[in-house]
């Protein structure tokens, strides 16, 4: 992350070392009181001065005191809490802690303190209006390619949804490219949201495949046309790394990660066997020398495999791929049905990143769908984390934290399984994060990890409540976008200063 200068959300006290969060409003129930505290809130973003003009960002620390501290692991909120921020790192979080002498103080009294929320699968940065082709980078429905795709180089970290939902508290996405003429999307990657050219956590973090009434489209049309396209492509990557010397599959596996942005592109391998010309292969495989070489290091295990399933039927059916595939390390996306048969996935250590609140049969593959879905998997023992997947994944994944506090209430509701309050923002925080290997690094308040820290004006989990300073690797971020700018340019214009268009 590059070091962004101007903190608005709070201002030194004059002729002291000593940083204070400006007053903060508290959410009313009336429309007028809302309107009035997002005012506020941005009068208070406009008049803001730099908390860390004078250190480099290498050399902060900072300690955040006063608020009411979530670690984002499952456990309770601390109240009176303090969270140390050392080279864009977590140094400690919790109650009772020293702050460091020389820290920069964020007064965070009355306020939430938690990690930022990491948006369990997503396309965020990936396109700008679904119907205009030049600003859609999804899905590739005229390539040659499938697995092959790395959707790193098409992020774009000024692409207008990053700082909408960078002002909602969402630092870190899980990004997905979709399927075009395969049920093979290609390989997605981890990013954050910050206000710089340098967007990618992890770059071909995991293969992404469609399976389903989706894969069975992209398959020809069938199901079973799916599984033997899915099963075809990943022997034709076990022979290629066969004939190339690499073993892939049974005996094969290797360190268990998924490659990081230091890792090469395929192309760009130094002597890559899999693509040397003593790569033979035979005169009747389906996938480009480039997929198939892709998929080996799925098939080794170094690199994850996210499956879209809905139907039950269809989750039995890929754990039972391990199988055959021994060292697949399986994500479940989707899972409408996951806790018609939550013991079998338990069962199976398979994490699950879930949409939070499908509860109508949109489907035939979503007949069994009910809020109470993600409560019950949970209870059932499954690693499960929310996603949003088919559900304004490219411009709304802010909406996460809305959902987490939906399945609270969930859980209120006679007859109904949802989340406790800790669960729920666990499912937004680290629990992504794990999901998708990275849980030493982002997700939660932890010493050790990156930096991503968010101060609320109230509960984050409730639907009013708002950032006021947010920070990915230590790095303070700015909280304006689009929207809040043309709202300021509009909403306090006498009639006469209105533009043209406007008088008529």
């Amino acid at each position: 992350m590059k070091r962004f200068d101007m903190l608005k959300s709070v201002r030194p006290r004059t002729g002291s070392g000593v940083v204070e969060a400006l007053p903060s409003t508290s959410f009313r129930k009336n429309k007028g009181a809302l309107r009035q505290a997002q005012r506020e809130r941005w009068l208070a973003f406009a008049l803001g001065a730099s908390l860390f003009a004078t250190a480099p960002a290498a050399a902060q620390t900072i300690a955040i005191t006063g608020g009411t501290v979530a670690l984002g692991d499952g456990s309770e909120p601390i109240p009176g809490g303090i969270v140390v921020v050392r080279d864009g790192r977590i140094v400690a979080a919790g109650r009772g802690i020293a702050v460091p002498a020389g820290a920069q103080i964020v007064d965070a009294t009355g306020k939430w303190v938690t990690p930022g929320l990491v948006a369990g699968f997503s396309r965020v940065g990936l396109a700008e209006v679904d119907a205009v082709d030049g600003t859609n980078d999804i899905q590739a429905n005229n390539s040659p390619f499938s697995a092959a795709i790395d959707v790193a180089p098409a992020i774009n970290p000024k692409a207008l949804p990053i700082a909408v939902n960078r002002a909602g508290g969402v630092t870190r996405a899980i990004v997905a490219p979709g399927t075009g003429r395969s049920i093979f999307a290609g390989q997605g990657a981890v990013i954050d949201l910050g206000a710089d050219m340098n967007p990618i956590t992890r770059a071909r973090a995991f293969q992404f495949v469609e399976f389903g009434e989706t894969g069975s489209r992209d398959a020809g049309g069938s199901r079973a046309s799916a599984h033997i396209l899915f099963r075809n492509a990943l022997r034709e990557a076990r022979d290629l790394g066969r004939n190339s010397g690499i073993p892939a599959g049974p005996g094969g596996r290797r360190e268990a990660r998924a490659n990081d942005q230091r890792d090469f592109p395929l192309e760009d391998v130094p002597n890559n066997a899999l693509l040397g010309a003593n790569a033979s292969r035979p005169q009747d495989v389906l996938l480009t020398r480039f997929d198939a070489a892709a998929l080996v290091p799925v098939l080794q295990g170094r690199q994850l495999l996210l499956v879209h399933v809905e139907r039950a039927s269809d989750i039995l059916q890929m754990l039972a791929l391990r199988k055959e595939f021994p060292n697949l390390r399986l994500v479940l996306v989707g899972c409408a049905e996951g806790w018609t048969v939550a013991r079998d996935i338990a069962a199976a250590g398979v994490p699950v990143i879930a949409s939070a609140l499908t509860d109508l049969p949109n489907t035939f593959e979503q007949l069994a769908s009910t809020q109470s879905n993600v409560g019950r998997m949970k209870a059932a023992g499954v690693h499960v984390s929310i996603g949003m997947i088919d559900d304004e994944e490219s411009r709304q994944v802010r909406l996460e934290k809305q959902y987490a506090g939906n399945l609270v209430a969930v859980g209120r509701l006679p007859g109904a399984t949802g989340l406790t309050w800790a669960q729920a923002l666990e499912s937004i925080t680290s629990a992504p994060a794990e999901a998708i290997g990275l849980g030493g690094e982002i997700g939660s308040l932890r010493p050790g990890r990156r930096a991503d820290v968010v101060v609320w004006d109230g509960d984050p989990l409730e639907n009013g409540t708002a950032p006021v300073l947010v920070l990915i690797d230590g790095v303070q971020q700015p909280l304006d976008n689009h929207q809040t700018k043309l709202r300021d340019r509009y909403r306090s214009l006498a009639p006469g200063d209105l533009p043209q268009a406007y008088r008529r």
